[in-house]
């Protein structure tokens, strides 16, 4: 478990938000909404403790730093934290099995996203203790936690083992050449953006949010939220996301193709309910760990 220790936290220098490796998860403006929508659910006592955690220079907003995970991940210090952004599934399994699956390239075992949302969800649980278990950086686990709940939730971050989900399928998306992966993380948010939003992030969100609370989504939310044990959620989550990738992300894509307007039609709402998804299902684990510990997860080790 000493891999799990956090060892002081970087980010209390605003100048380490500038130092920006190549993203490959979610796209900025999908992390932050992911942490907006969880931060806007919030109940006060979960609210207070998630502004107790973030460094000032902030002023209590969590998107300003879900990105940070992939910000650090390849520094030394974190280079440990790489693999915990994805899983690896069979080729054309379409399913996800946590013994089988979660790993890293050595077989070292918890070492996948699925590992890492229910790894942090544990840290954060001694939050309640007072200061909180000094084995953890409370601050780095609320962050890891906050962005790897997007990840989950991205459908090709749990894909197929061969092609790195979808990184090496390289394509065409609209007039410029992409790779699969890159169109679910990044392409189809900011077409969207372009088409229907003026690019603004803001107006997307608002209509993201219009649909969980009282739209075409708004109906299934309960059933997002029921958690009672963070390990079942976890499975739960991930197979949701290799299935939507077998079935709407791979499904007639060949390497080389160009993608383009039917496949963004088609896509774009699944990516937008998997944003919504990854937001109402966050602020319900915060919720949990930062509220009545008797009304808390069974069990998160």
């Amino acid at each position: 478990m000493d891999r799990w220790l956090s060892f002081g936290l970087l980010l209390l220098c605003s100048c380490s938000l500038l130092m920006v490796p190549g993203a490959v998860a979610w796209s900025k403006e999908g992390h932050m909404m992911t942490c907006r929508i969880a931060q806007a659910l919030l109940e006060p006592e979960a609210a207070e403790a998630v502004q107790n955690l973030l460094p000032h220079h902030v002023d209590g907003d969590l998107s300003a730093l879900c990105i940070w995970p992939d910000q650090i991940r390849h520094w030394y210090k974190y280079r440990w934290t790489s693999p915990l952004h994805f899983i690896d599934t069979p080729d054309d399994a379409c399913s996800f099995d946590y013994a089988r699956d979660c790993h890293d390239s050595h077989g070292l075992q918890d070492m996948c996203v699925a590992g890492a949302v229910k790894n942090f969800t544990s840290q954060l649980m001694h939050y309640k203790e007072g200061t909180g278990d000094r084995r953890y950086n409370m601050t780095e686990a609320l962050l890891f936690l906050s962005h790897f709940m997007g990840d989950i939730h991205q459908p090709m971050h749990v894909g197929f083992t061969t092609d790195r989900g979808g990184n090496t399928a390289e394509l065409r998306w609209f007039r410029h050449k992409s790779n699969l992966h890159h169109v679910w993380d990044r392409e189809i948010v900011l077409t969207a953006m372009k088409e229907y939003y003026d690019k603004d992030m803001e107006l997307l969100l608002q209509d993201i949010e219009r649909n969980y609370t009282d739209g075409i989504w708004s109906d299934d939310v309960s059933s997002w939220q029921h958690c009672n044990e963070i390990s079942q959620c976890v499975n739960r989550w991930a197979r949701e996301s290799i299935q939507i990738a077998c079935k709407w992300a791979y499904k007639g894509v060949e390497p080389g193709m160009t993608l383009a307007d039917d496949y963004f039609n088609s896509r774009m709402p699944y990516v937008m309910k998997r944003i919504a998804q990854g937001g109402v299902r966050l602020s319900m684990i915060l919720n949990q760990v930062f509220g009545d510990p008797e009304e808390g997860f069974a069990a998160a080790t």
